[in-house]
């Protein structure tokens, strides 16, 4: 065992607070303080839990476990321990066809005694009867269970002084085998019951017991390990102590031993037992009942189901079809004795005194322990109260008493106790979480709202925006279809232009050719200036001859002198005339030539500007062909913005 916990929660726990709810000590089921929204876990207190098995009965995820001696029992084997066992009547009846074989694989692996506790239970109905008639015992409380011991040292300790002294079935086997039997061995419990290690290690009882050998992890080692073994029976005689097992077994025995006229209050059930001593403390304290004692056990159908057992084979009726077949076998060969069928109940106790009259009582009486004080709650005042529901958003009368039990608790009183003991945490509410989700929802919805109206607002903002844009569009349209106009209209120019400038240059290469004719006309003339000035110097040199001789000649040469100084004036005015004239022709050639290369430039202009135009018309059409696009874009957007706003508005 780990510590002081028995039952221990594995790694399956989810939280879901059911071993909470079937648990009767407050406490014992601890809710870990996570936080809000973290997965949960139930951790089980060991000082406060008496091992009733009610958790196991209601977890669906297999999250509790328990621990016991069977692996200690085994390696003790191993190492040659010598140990004998006591078995509990249960075994048989839970398993009838592998009871011997078990028996026998344990005795090959060195158990030496083998002893039924059925003959122990036999021991306590002898205690029980003998101490009620001996100190007048009445109304007391029977004590085979351990859980129910446990619940009564920790929570009800004022009904320890009602608690049978007399010892259990298996303390009883145990006392004689060590007081008669006088077996030295350390004893084990095969148990259908793991309480029973508390019972086991408790000082009270002089550690009689070493080993509590639960019966479904028995089996499951030897099973795994191949242990059975050759049948084997267990040593001593028993009578109706195998019925001990079933529910109301010791009120049984008693009314076997005492007659049906006796009144025993027979109580079981793992919540329903425990709320039965609660409530009536105390009348069973003040001796108020008119019960001869109350047969209470922890396990609804008896220790046959206990909580060591394989709820495979107990959720069955077979382990009570056995036990009756058990108690059928007793009276069957008990033909006189204690448990002869056919003897009235007086001489049935005497034989069961005679039985056991050597044996000394006291022997087989115990003690108990007031074990309450680390089980205590403390119960929170009204002030704590309010500030535990305050903090539990539960401000309301109505609130406080919800009693879902959602947590675990039945009321919500009962919750505000178990988080002022540490036990529980408020996020363990349903209610308060409900509250805090309600709360962050109404915080949401208004963060939703606020951004709702923001993006109304945005919303319109956007329409209004739309709409500018709109206006915008539609004098960028009628912008785009002057554009067009004029685009068209320049291209139509330009082509005007173009068909000019042919024009222009076609008249500048009619130039071009007027100017070289020109300057052919202009070299011609030229060429008879030259000539001229050829005569006129040939004709100057004849005036010049004939004034010669006409001055040979005298008087008779005198008129033809007249006629040589004309002559030579002639010529000489031919030549200045001449010689002007190429003045005037070069001047003109000059002035011919620089129209020519003037023409020239203009024709290269001319080409410049046709090109050009012709540039700008193909520019203008590929413009006219992208501002229709531009125009047919433009309609597009327009369009996908009014259905936006159409959209816009229909929401």
């Amino acid at each position: 065992m780990a510590g002081s916990t028995l039952v221990y929660t594995n790694d399956n726990c989810v939280g879901c607070n059911r071993c909470i709810r079937a648990c009767s000590c407050m406490g014992a089921n601890v809710s870990a303080d996570e936080e809000y929204g973290a997965e949960s876990k139930i951790h089980v207190d060991g000082t406060r839990c008496i091992a009733c098995g009610a958790c196991f009965d209601v977890c669906e995820h297999g999250a509790r476990e328990y621990y016991d001696d069977t692996e200690r029992f085994f390696e003790d084997l191993k190492k040659g321990e010598k140990i004998s066992i006591l078995i509990a009547p249960a075994f048989k009846a839970d398993y009838p066809d592998e009871y011997e074989k078990v028996l026998g694989g344990l005795k090959k692996l060195g158990v030496n005694h083998m002893i039924s506790v059925s003959f122990g239970a036999d021991i306590t109905t002898w205690g029980y009867i003998k101490y009620i008639q001996q100190n007048n015992y009445l109304g007391g409380i029977s004590q085979p269970c351990p859980a129910v011991v446990g619940y009564i040292e920790r929570y009800l300790p004022e009904l320890l002084p009602k608690l049978f002294p007399v010892q259990s079935p298996v303390m009883c086997a145990a006392i004689y085998a060590h007081k008669e039997m006088k077996i030295s061995d350390k004893l084990a419990f095969i148990s259908p019951c793991m309480a029973k290690k508390m019972e086991m290690d408790d000082p009270n009882n002089h550690g009689y017991i070493n080993y509590n050998v639960t019966f479904n992890h028995l089996m499951k080692y030897m099973n795994d390990n191949h242990l059975m073994g050759d049948p084997v029976t267990d040593e001593i005689e028993y009578g109706l102590g195998s019925i001990y097992p079933m529910p109301g077994g010791l009120k049984e025995n008693v009314y076997w031993l005492l007659g049906n006229d006796v009144f025993i209050r027979q109580v079981e059930g793992e919540k329903r037992m425990y709320h039965y001593l609660r409530e009536n403390t105390d009348r069973i304290t003040s001796s108020k009942t008119p019960y001869l004692f109350i047969d209470a056990l922890n396990c609804e159908n008896g220790c046959i189901c206990g909580t060591g057992t394989d709820p495979v084979i107990t959720d069955t009726d077979d382990p009570f079809y056995n036990i009756h077949a058990i108690q059928e076998s007793v009276k069957k060969f008990e033909k006189k004795g204690a448990w002869a069928r056919y003897a009235s109940p007086e001489k049935r106790l005497e034989a069961l005194n005679k039985q056991f009259d050597k044996l000394n009582l006291s022997d087989y009486l115990r003690k108990y322990t007031d074990r309450s004080q680390s089980c205590k709650l403390r119960i929170p005042s009204d002030s704590e109260f309010d500030r535990i529901f305050t903090e539990m958003n539960k401000t309301t009368e109505a609130s406080r008493k919800i009693n879902c039990s959602c947590c675990g608790y039945d009321t919500c009183r009962d919750m505000a106790t178990a988080i002022h003991n540490g036990f529980n945490h408020k996020s363990n509410c349903v209610h308060y979480l409900k509250g805090l989700v309600e709360t962050e929802k109404q915080e949401a919805q208004g963060l939703v709202d606020h951004e709702r109206a923001l993006l109304d607002k945005q919303r319109q903002n956007i329409m209004n925006t739309i709409s500018d844009i709109n206006i915008q569009f539609q004098s960028l349209s009628e912008s785009i279809d002057d554009m067009l106009k004029g685009n068209t209209s320049s291209a139509d120019e330009s082509l005007a232009i173009s068909n000019e400038i042919k024009n222009v240059a076609e008249f500048s290469g009619t130039l071009n050719e007027s100017i070289s004719s020109i300057t052919d006309y202009l070299g011609e003339l030229s060429a008879n200036n030259s000539r001229v000035v050829d005569i006129a110097n040939q004709t100057n040199l004849l005036a010049l001859n004939a004034s010669i001789e006409a001055a040979r000649a005298g008087e008779a040469g005198r008129g033809f002198a007249v006629v040589a100084d004309e002559i030579n004036n002639l010529a000489a005015d031919s030549k200045v005339t001449a010689e002007n004239s190429g003045t005037a022709n070069k001047n003109i050639h000059d002035a011919i030539t620089g129209i020519d290369n003037e023409a020239k430039e203009l024709v290269s202009i001319i080409d410049n500007v046709d090109g050009r135009i012709h540039s700008l018309a193909a520019a203008t059409e590929e413009m006219s062909a992208s501002t229709h696009n531009i125009a047919e874009i433009i309609e597009v957007v327009k369009d996908s913005l009014q259905k936006l706003v159409d959209d816009n508005t229909t929401e």
